[in-house]
């Protein structure tokens, strides 16, 4: 099965003098093309005081050209049912495209074009911050949303994971039309850009079309962000918050701790043990117990962040407020069990079977095998890393999982935000 896999001898991985990264898997079994990527363009580049800025410059990039307008813009693509997309990040602006093989041309005219000659209509960029602003509104009144919010705030405080990517009701309201053109200026360039390439394409035929509408892009007095992120502060006593928003019936809980990279080697351990906590099967231990068992929560898993910094490992759960301190409860002492008895071989034998057996499915669309690709190069995994990770999966032991799960999850010390109704009256612990 792996020798189905992209690999080294099936990977075209070419850089540009530019600095532009190109990666291109052929599939001539489909008709188009997917397009992946990021610049080095995120919020780490933005102020504390102006949060927000990277992801609305990324968002206007598609709102106009010095050549072409955001209704042209739109009218090429839909004109061939192409698609394309920006997004902000805090290391990165990604980007995101669909198109049939014959419209690649297009395409990467219209990306470069976005890239390299922004106008950044004043306009649009009221309207567009008026969006932003309507979406950040709804956020106030969405328990999942504040939950999330308030917990990465908590576990990364005075740090830039602790701020949201899409900012503030106050600091998005205050940016200008300037603001967004000086954040481009500063920030956008394609040394340490990558591509991703993937479908009806050959590799040598993609090289030249790339180099032919970015290979002269020069910003020679930009530097990429690309330094390592400052460490968070560990955790050394636990932090709790709860958000009451009004006129809801339901509580989000999250509660959680501080994680690894995703170049870790710690990474496959704690995603195998991840996954037996609450995701496997009906999510895991925890769904197992505090859903269906005890009747405690709506929905309950855990979920395992890793990136270029330490990302969180959190458990997620939706409850009635009567149920906070129960379900907090619950997760802890599904942790604490973790920590201290070995999971079965059975257990997990099935979860290292669950994560190599999902990988052929992930691997079947153009937009899958993308994505692993843009991962790969990002986190410098390896272009035979999909041919590694079954082993890597497999190799983990059951002591390992236990070792694993005591040196990052801590019952007893950890950051927990919960936001719905008032609590006042339930023993939430918050």
């Amino acid at each position: 099965m792996t020798a189905s896999y992209p690999s080294p001898e099936t990977i075209s991985r070419a850089e540009l003098p530019n600095g532009v990264t190109l990666l291109v898997s052929e599939n001539d079994d489909s008709p188009a093309v997917v397009l992946s990527g990021y610049l080095w363009a995120g919020s780490l580049g933005e102020a504390p005081e102006q949060a927000g800025l990277a992801n609305l410059t990324a968002a206007m990039l598609l709102r106009g050209t010095e050549t072409r307008s955001f209704g042209q813009i739109n009218q090429a693509l839909e004109s061939v049912g192409a698609q394309l997309g920006f997004r902000g990040g805090v290391h990165t602006a990604g980007f995101g495209a669909k198109a049939l093989a014959e419209d690649l041309d297009l395409l990467l005219d219209i990306l470069a074009d976005c890239l390299r000659r922004p106008a950044f209509p004043p306009d649009e960029t009221d309207r567009l911050r008026g969006q932003i602003l309507t979406d950040l509104q709804r956020r106030a009144h969405d328990t999942g949303r504040m939950a999330d919010l308030a917990f990465n705030a908590l576990l990364y405080p005075d740090h830039p994971y602790g701020r949201s990517v899409q900012g503030y009701e106050g600091t998005v309201s205050a940016l200008s039309r300037n603001d967004v053109a000086g954040f481009y200026r500063r920030c956008y360039s394609p040394q340490g850009m990558v591509i991703v390439l993937v479908g009806a394409v050959q590799a040598a035929a993609a090289l030249d079309k790339v180099q032919a509408v970015l290979g002269d892009w020069h910003v020679p007095e930009v530097t990429p962000n690309r330094a390592a992120i400052a460490s968070p502060a560990p955790l050394t006593g636990t932090r709790s918050q709860a958000v009451i928003v009004e006129g809801k019936t339901q509580a989000d809980v999250m509660l959680g701790w501080l994680g690894m990279t995703r170049a870790d080697p710690d990474y496959i351990k704690a995603g195998l043990a991840n996954n037996i906590l609450g995701v496997f099967g009906m999510m895991g231990r925890l769904g197992d117990n505090l859903r269906d068992r005890q009747g405690l929560a709506y929905y309950v898993y855990s979920r395992l962040e890793a990136g270029l910094g330490a990302g969180p490992w959190a458990a997620v759960a939706g409850v009635s407020p009567a149920n906070v301190r129960r379900t907090v409860d619950g997760i802890r002492a599904e942790v604490r069990r973790l920590r201290q008895e070995p999971v079965s071989a059975e257990d997990l034998a099935n979860s290292q079977l669950s994560l190599t057996g999902s990988l052929p499915l992930r691997l079947e669309t153009n937009e899958g095998v993308a994505g692993a690709l843009l991962d790969m190069e990002r986190y410098g995994l390896g272009l035979d890393y999909l041919q590694r990770y079954a082993g890597l999966i497999n190799a983990v032991t059951v002591q390992q999982i236990q070792e694993v799960a005591y040196k990052y999850l801590d019952p007893d010390l950890y950051a927990l935000a919960v936001a719905g109704p008032d609590l006042a009256g339930h023993e939430s612990g918050v």
